[in-house]
């Protein structure tokens, strides 16, 4: 007899588009319970810039994999599957329905799909050249060159995460595949899932985000940025390279007036949102809703939301 699939609902979409209101509202009236889908919010101590749940929507619905390592400490793509994949199965077995709701593509994509990592191996040799080659060359030099040979990856990653970077070039040195071949194998997810895509128009959505900028500096972002620091947590952590954090710190050593770190931090959050619809729309499986404001009327478009949620895992639905 083959094994009953596990239930999942995943809510994707760019920053800023609403995910956390719906995700709530939903969890709400699905007994469900919220993973996040952020590679950020893993750390801790890491809460205005990277616009964890407050503390009041937790108490509301449970949220998991928030706050779950230090901002020095290692977290992958890999141990965030490992971790999902756990909490979606004893959730399950507590009649939940687990809700990931997030905005990074790869995390959501890996635990859906059940992706298989690569197991390259590694070439230190090759390594160091590259490494070599972005010291002299910039970072971009070395971003191009991953654009080249996988663009699909080049997309996802910053050129400031070098360390990514060089390693998904050495994946494609060693095996002739890409990182996005060796990671999308599974054509078919193995859970009983639906995907929930929330987009809104562009410039609307850009001024959404200007917006949250400014409320997170007015909620405290450059005060938790220098706490971060005065805590010993040094600037070249991939974690204090997030979004919003790395701008701050350039301003706090001088180097940016406030002004032009917030600015920064609106135009490069607008690319990344950007970045985020490209990789969403080459997902499949995804049932999209356009939630601009005056486009439905917002009663009508959480109906429909609802009845596919429902339509989906009818026998959870608490109305």
């Amino acid at each position: 007899m083959e094994k009953k699939k596990e239930n999942v609902l995943a809510i994707i979409g760019p920053t800023s588009v609403g995910k956390t209101a719906l995700s709530l509202r939903l969890a709400a009236d699905f007994n469900g319970e919220i993973i996040s889908g952020d590679s950020m919010q893993v750390y801790r101590g890491m809460n205005i810039g990277t616009a964890k749940a407050t503390e009041a929507e937790r108490r509301m619905i449970p949220h998991h994999l928030i706050d779950v390592c230090e901002p020095d400490e290692e977290y992958s793509v890999a141990a965030f599957q490992k971790q999902t994949a756990s909490l979606l199965t004893e959730l399950n077995r507590q009649g939940k329905l687990p809700m990931i709701v997030g905005g990074t593509g790869l995390y959501i994509q890996s635990v859906l799909y059940r992706y298989q990592f690569s197991e390259a191996g590694e070439d230190e040799a090759y390594r160091a050249s590259l490494s070599e080659y972005a010291r002299t060359q910039g970072k971009d030099a070395l971003h191009a060159r991953l654009a080249d040979v996988d663009p699909l990856t080049a997309e996802r990653l910053h050129p400031n995460d070098v360390k990514r970077v060089i390693r998904a070039l050495e994946i494609y040195h060693l095996t002739g595949r890409t990182m996005a071949e060796h990671q999308q194998r599974s054509v078919e997810s193995p859970y009983h899932a639906l995907i929930i895509g929330l987009t809104m128009e562009r410039s609307l959505l850009y001024e959404r985000i200007n917006a949250r900028v400014d409320q997170m500096v007015a909620a405290g972002l450059i005060e938790e940025v220098a706490g971060l620091l005065a805590k010993g947590y040094e600037a070249h952590l991939r974690s204090m390279q997030a979004l919003g954090y790395k701008e701050i710190i350039s301003y706090l050593a001088g180097h940016l007036t406030r002004e032009e770190a917030i600015s920064l931090i609106k135009k490069r959050t607008r690319h990344f949102a950007k970045r985020q619809l490209t990789w969403f729309r080459a997902m499949k499986d995804i049932i999209w809703f356009d939630v601009t404001p005056g486009r439905e009327e917002p009663a009508r478009l959480y109906e429909r939301i609802y009845k596919e949620v429902a339509g989906k895992f009818r026998y959870m639905a608490n109305k």
